[in-house]
């Protein structure tokens, strides 16, 4: 592993390998602050998905968690995606594997298959279409049929049905780090400051989204914050969305709904880790062709809404 003397000198060293290898980095808005400093394009899933899809570089380097590298190496089959950090997972893409979606979909025969982007290859290939939480309104309403099942997020599902004309079947699936924020905590934030506005993830909670002012995806937080007149903004998603809005916003205020809403996953991940894969080329995300192929059809159903 690289150990650069400083914060400095470390940055230095991913910049030269970073060219030596023709990559390119992408960090999620819920990575550390460090890790987006030194990323090229910093992003929600389905802005980096289609960063990764039209990338020129060689090599792509995805600060993030696994089903996201894999949906890069998906879309860019001639390229190579490395993981700085591999054990780094998704906890509700573990709630619902492949058997269980061909199970579930024998139990409603006929309808669709909405599956979250944070889900594996493997679970996708069942799917029809994919979908983020920036879209899954959009991706819902294009379906055939009245009902439709969706996984494995029971909160986006609860929040998307509400602005669609479907019955959504929601597998019974969550992420723990949003519906760990709960009414109390907005409400106490909401105290101390009386006149922020609340932004929720649509992964959160109904009791919480029905608490906010704004339902956005991590990137239509980031659009909003440049444009909103409000100067202080409660946000209840993972905790370090913060850093992102407030460097890019100064003079507006951002508060987390809950300081502890942190993603263990997502913080894996360090710059050591970033210089460690380009320097060693490790820890490349391959996604078996026959489940890739299948996968595919349902991302770029997704992309091409």
């Amino acid at each position: 592993m690289l150990e650069p003397i400083d914060k400095a000198a470390l940055a230095a060293t991913i910049l030269r390998l970073k060219k030596e290898r023709n990559a390119v980095i992408l960090a999620h808005n819920y990575q550390p602050g460090d890790v987006q400093d030194v990323a090229d394009f910093v992003g929600d899933s389905l802005e980096l998905s289609r960063t990764a899809a039209a990338a020129p570089q060689d090599v792509i380097v995805f600060c993030g968690v696994h089903f996201m590298a894999e949906t890069a190496a998906i879309l860019a089959p001639e390229k190579t995606v490395l993981i700085p950090d591999p054990r780094a997972g998704c906890p509700m893409a573990d709630m619902i594997t492949p058997d269980e979606v061909i199970n579930w979909k024998a139990q409603y025969p006929g309808r669709k298959v909405a599956c979250y982007v944070n889900t594996s290859a493997a679970v996708k290939a069942e799917c029809d279409i994919c979908a983020t939480s920036a879209n899954a309104v959009q991706v819902v309403n294009s379906l055939e049929g009245k009902e439709v099942l969706f996984a494995p997020d029971r909160n986006l599902a609860a929040w998307t049905a509400t602005q669609t004309g479907k019955i959504i079947i929601p597998w019974d699936g969550y992420c723990y780090v949003h519906n760990n924020i709960l009414a109390r905590d907005v409400r106490e934030k909401k105290k101390a400051h009386p006149e922020a506005k609340v932004w929720a993830h649509p992964e959160c909670r109904p009791e919480v989204i029905a608490m906010a002012d704004k339902v956005l995806s991590t990137g239509g937080m980031v659009r909003e914050a440049r444009t909103t007149d409000a100067a202080e903004i409660i946000i209840a998603t993972e905790a370090t969305m913060v850093y992102r809005l407030e460097k890019e916003n100064p003079g507006k205020k951002f508060y987390p709904a809950h300081e502890l809403a942190l993603c263990t996953n997502m913080r894996k991940t360090t710059p050591s880790k970033v210089a460690a894969a380009l320097e060693q080329m490790i820890h490349r995300v391959v996604v078996p062709p026959e489940i890739a192929a299948r996968a595919r059809v349902a991302i770029e159903r997704m992309i091409r809404l």
